[in-house]
């Protein structure tokens, strides 16, 4: 027998919402998300940790305590329950698998990241991971690595730019003529 699959988001109330829209058009954007399903799973996610950390306010400390201790193993700065219950959306994507690539300087960009990704460029422990939403727990982290060798983006001085400048000056010069 098959086993079901579950839903791993949920999707706002009112989808339209103008204001819901502008903030997660600005987390695909800050984060190099594909499509607004992403933001509602890691909302969806934080939910499901929240929930787990409500109920063990009544928990005895031993309980708490190891709870804590594993969501600061997975890599969220909290120390208490009332900083997993302060958790949002934004602290669970800067965990994702292509935010670190980013943090730890192997792209410039999300987008780079991301595709880096899903080409099974990036190792982690030793195995190649294709899913940039991956949750990096502080472990995976310091092991993250490339097979790639990307180079370094070349600093361009004054007296170049100026150059460049001129010569499409001249070239758009030549066009017009």
């Amino acid at each position: 027998m098959p086993i079901r699959k579950h839903k791993r988001y949920n999707r706002p109330r009112k989808l339209y919402d103008i204001a819901l829209i502008k903030s997660e058009n600005d987390l695909i954007k800050k984060y190099g998300l594909k499509s607004r399903r992403e933001v509602w799973k890691a909302d969806f996610a934080i939910g499901k940790i929240r929930n787990i950390a409500k109920t063990l306010i009544t928990a005895s400390d031993k309980d708490k305590d190891e709870f804590v201790k594993r969501q600061t193993a997975k890599g969220f700065n909290v120390s208490s329950i009332a900083d997993v219950l302060a958790l949002s959306k934004e602290d669970y994507l800067k965990r994702r698998l292509q935010s670190i690539v980013v943090a730890k300087k192997i792209t410039a960009t999300y987008k780079h990241a991301r595709q880096l990704i899903t080409h099974r460029h990036i190792k982690v422990l030793g195995h190649k991971i294709d899913s940039p939403a991956h949750l990096t727990t502080i472990e995976e982290e310091n092991s993250i690595d490339t097979d790639l060798s990307i180079p370094a983006r070349k600093v361009i001085s004054d007296e170049e730019k100026n150059l460049l400048k001129t010569l499409k000056h001249e070239k758009s010069e030549k066009k017009t003529e």
